[in-house]
């Protein structure tokens, strides 16, 4: 058992290095040992603490990266070049310049007799090093950030990473928070939302391996995604509330119900199954387990142990996934259970080869409260269980756990890779501190992104009195020379390799801004590429919006980029197609990109088209044709404080047909317009809802269709929402000759539930959720039933209720 004294010690080392990597010295006049590659570095002026900050003469440490450093007396600051870094550093300043980028100190720079201190960690993180507490020699140790990930290595050094990020002052928001955070963005009292899901697609979703029947919806053929609905051929397999329901479903007139899969909860855990996988030989099902609560002993105010109802070791739930055997789909039997700590976050099927990642929360200061401090040390550390090794879980050590550096969170990412064809082989397991959120994945490559969101300082222009200063913020005097602070964001890309189940680290890269999605990323001949947006809308400085695409080589070092697109707008959609990539941004019109990229080293934008509108989802068509899946918009203008302002009043759902044929002059070809404001479809937040055929001419997805009576009279009739009229599948005929030909909608809706319908209704388990086809027979599927219909005359064929 650790020693309280100890313990106090350990935490103080952590508060004094997380603000300023510096070590805990109990005499205030010890002086700090600082290595650099491993090897004690004779400073000729001592390093000092100052503030609980590290401080190191700013020559001192340029002397050991073999960097150069002049002063500018005009601007009081001192200029560190060299190793492709210039580091800008005003005298006094909590901020400082890096490659002409402001960012902000976290500790001040101060002449200290006649010699410039800066904090330690600041001034090595900026130059690409990754400076590290190592409490067992207690000194600061130094590495130049390669290739390769650092390892978490002990207790007290996880300690000091968990308590680093929260004690810098800097804000990190996770990707989804800060996609999220941009989809709420509106203009004026017309907001325009959007998709709060990644999302992925293929050219056709239809199965390559039988064409008889359609397939998910995936971003990269050849990498199967998961899904609440899959089919072999023959079979439907659905996500059914808390089950899994295996329907016999052709030939129609032999449809039945053959199987349910129920997961019943015990007084410990409790399954809830989200999405599933199916080949040949197996369903797989991906889910989360939770477990529930127990009193924990823990040190109370008085010392004594207490016992608290606190969150048990594996509190946080589980990403869990199940494999069974399909011999018999009558009586599935159960062959592999494999769990990772925390939260499912994503997945992928290559082959036999299964991927899926979680993310585990690190609550230290739950842990600290423990009586048991060696079973603190156990919960800190991740852990899984394979059931092809037992029933109990296994802790990975710490000196296995690698840490994302530039992504440092409170937070472990697990990713666990299962060789199907090897079931009693155990899952093979790697664990980083950090966090990723979106998820893109090649056949030999998978991609993790975050965002880091902190203040960037901003300097603005003194103007003359009575003239308008631009760059200032709302809110502040005309002509402020005061510096003020604008959102930064920062992506940092994660690469691992992917290989017969296990996936490897590879590279890192980073790009200014954020990702809208996992359309925002793409491998294409050996290269990566990326749209991100930085700023916000609405503003009219230097934090006004623009977007960007990157290109990297297969290193993650970047080779080409076009920026600035768009200025004052927002990506609503990408959509990377070979050569070239297509971009959607949106204020009051929808601008439609084409960008050629078969030069990487010189990417180039060639067209646009601007139409009422915007996109949320692109898909592909062929080489020269894109089909956009948005909403359709009525820009109005208004009066306010500031004069009048056009903003723009989305309204039903749109569908265009774009000819990107003359790449320099795009054309929206065909569109259809569906129902009025309010009109929804999953396919705008979920691409895996939209089946799609060329071959077949075949177009359809789930909608709820809202219209506005005719007789309706109304004020605004921009604003106007219409009523409920339909909600079930549309389908359409698509060639290049006619454009959408709608064929009619099917409905899970009976007669009676229409009349008892209002201005909404709720369909409830009767609400489609997927569109499939086997053979010649449509096949719509929502919690309570699945209906066939006939492919070509859309006639009912068969429906089975689901119990």
């Amino acid at each position: 058992m650790m020693k309280k004294g100890l313990l106090v010690g350990l935490l103080l080392s952590a508060m004094i290095l997380t603000s300023a990597v510096a070590p805990s010295a109990t005499n205030a006049d010890q002086e700090p040992v600082v290595r650099f590659e491993g090897q004690p570095f004779a400073f000729s002026l001592q390093p000092k603490i100052m503030d609980g900050v590290l401080m190191a003469s700013v020559r001192d440490l340029a002397k050991a990266l073999g960097m150069e450093v002049t002063w500018n007396e005009a601007e009081r600051l001192a200029v560190v070049t060299g190793n492709g870094y210039e580091l800008k550093l005003p005298l006094n300043s909590d901020y400082a310049y890096v490659n002409g980028k402001a960012n902000t100190i976290y500790g001040t720079t101060q002449m200290v007799d006649g010699s410039m201190y800066v904090p330690l960690r600041f001034f090595m993180e900026s130059a690409n090093h990754v400076v590290r507490w190592d409490s067992a020699t207690s000194s600061v140790n130094v590495t130049k950030q390669t290739d390769s990930l650092p390892v978490v290595g002990t207790y007290d050094h996880l300690v000091t990473l968990l308590t680093q990020n929260e004690s810098s002052g800097s804000a990190r928001v996770s990707l989804t928070t800060i996609t999220k955070q941009a989809k709420s963005e509106s203009f004026g009292n017309a907001s325009v939302p959007t998709s709060d899901s990644v999302s992925v697609t293929v050219q056709d979703s239809v199965s390559t391996a039988a064409p008889g029947y359609s397939g998910t919806n995936v971003q990269v053929q050849g990498v199967d995604e998961s899904d609440v609905v899959k089919t072999d051929g023959k079979y439907i397999y659905t996500v059914n509330k808390q089950r899994i329901v295996v329907t016999q479903a052709y030939p129609a007139d032999q449809m039945k119900v053959l199987s349910i899969l129920d997961f019943p909860g015990n007084p410990d855990t409790q399954f809830q199954p989200s999405e599933i996988y199916v080949d040949d030989k197996h369903l797989i099902v991906l889910g989360n387990s939770y477990q529930n609560y127990r009193p924990i002993p823990y040190n109370g105010a008085s010392g004594v142990t207490e016992k608290k109802m606190i969150m048990p070791m594996r509190s946080q739930g589980t990403a869990k996934v199940i494999v069974y055997d399909l011999t018999d789909r009558s009586s599935l039997k159960l062959l592999k259970e494999a769990e990772l700590e925390g939260n499912y976050v994503s997945s992928r099927k290559i082959g036999s080869s299964l991927y899926f990642i979680s993310n585990k929360y690190v609550n230290y200061y739950q842990y600290r409260e423990m009586a048991d401090k060696e079973e603190a040390k156990t919960g800190l550390a991740p852990a899984y269980r394979d059931s092809a090794a037992g029933d109990s879980f296994t802790s990975i050590p710490l000196n296995q756990v690698y840490y994302l550096p530039k992504a440092l969170d409170p937070n472990y990412v697990l990713i666990g890779g299962i060789n199907l064809n090897e079931l009693k082989q155990t899952m093979n397991v790697t664990s980083y501190l950090g966090s990723g959120q979106n998820v893109y994945a090649s056949e030999e490559n998978l991609y993790m992104a975050v965002t880091n969101y902190e203040q960037m300082r901003i300097q603005p222009m003194k103007m003359p009195a009575g003239v308008p200063a631009q760059g200032i913020r709302i809110g502040e005097p005309n002509g402020s020379s005061q510096p003020y602070e604008l959102p930064k964001q920062e992506t940092i890309i994660y690469q691992f390799g992917l290989n017969a189940g296990k996936a490897a680290y590879k590279n890192t890269g980073k790009v200014p801004g954020r990702l809208l999605n996992q359309f925002s990323m793409d491998e294409h001949n050996g290269h990566f590429r990326l749209a991100t947006t930085t700023g916000e809308m609405g503003r009219a400085d230097e934090g006004i919006s623009k977007n960007h695409v990157f290109i990297f080589d297969a290193n993650l070092k970047e080779k080409g980029k076009i920026e600035n697109i768009a200025p004052g707008e927002r990506i609503y959609s990408t959509r990377f197609m070979g050569d070239r990539a297509y971009m959607v941004t949106f204020k009051n019109t929808d601008p439609l990109f084409v960008m050629d990229l078969k030069d990487p080293a010189g990417p180039k934008l060639l067209g646009a088209l601007k139409i009422p509108g915007y996109s949320d989802y692109l898909h592909p068509y062929d080489e020269n044709h894109i089909i956009g899946f948005g909403k359709d918009t009525i820009e109005v203008d208004i009066k306010n404080l500031n004069g009048p302002q056009s903003i723009a009043y989305y309204q039903g759902m749109k569908v265009a047909l774009f000819d990107v044929t003359d790449v320099n002059n795009p054309k929206e070809k065909f569109k259809e317009l569906i129902g009025d404001r309010g009109t929804d479809s999953e396919l705008l937040h979920n691409h895996r809802a939209l089946l799609f055929n060329k071959e077949k001419n075949l177009l359809s997805f789930p909608v709820n269709v809202m219209k506005i009576d005719p007789n309706q009279t109304t004020n605004d009739p921009a604003s106007a929402y219409g009523k409920f009229a339909f909600q079930g599948a549309y389908v359409y005929n698509l060639d290049l000759d006619k454009g959408f030909q709608f064929r009619g909608g099917i409905t899970h809706l009976t007669q009676e539930d229409l009349q008892k319908a209002g201005q909404y209704v709720h369909a409830g388990d009767k609400q489609v959720q997927r569109v499939l086809y086997i053979g010649d027979t449509l096949y719509t599927v929502s919690n309570g039933l699945i209906k066939a219909n006939d492919l070509r005359t859309l006639q009912e064929k068969n429906s089975v209720v689901i119990p």
